[in-house]
């Protein structure tokens, strides 16, 4: 899944403070979805990170310093810590859509 693109005309509205291994908040390791008309990316900066799309029978991956996963509105999915990690999530919509708090 690291490398696939966002679709074309998103633009960044949010970024999420960095989070890790302590303070990843509990809401992203259980089934969740980004909302109607916004994609996510959650990005790796250090460490390694699970992440699961929920309807995938074929389970999770492992993400890895740098590597990315696109994640398209609506989408179940939820995070694996699996060991010390830093890493982001990003929000994008089209260019009208008003930031996200």
């Amino acid at each position: 899944m690291s490398g696939e693109l966002l679709p074309d005309g998103l633009v960044l509205v949010r970024v999420t403070d960095e989070f890790d291994e302590h303070t990843v908040p509990p809401g992203l390791l259980r089934d969740h979805r980004v909302a109607r008309g916004v994609w996510g990316r959650l990005v790796v900066r250090s460490g390694s990170v699970g992440f699961v799309f929920d309807d995938d029978p074929h389970g999770g991956e492992r993400l890895d310093e740098g590597e990315w996963v696109v994640i398209p509105p609506g989408r179940r999915h939820h995070v694996e810590i699996v060991g010390p990690c830093r890493f982001v999530v990003e929000f994008h919509g089209p260019a009208d859509h008003p930031p996200i708090d």
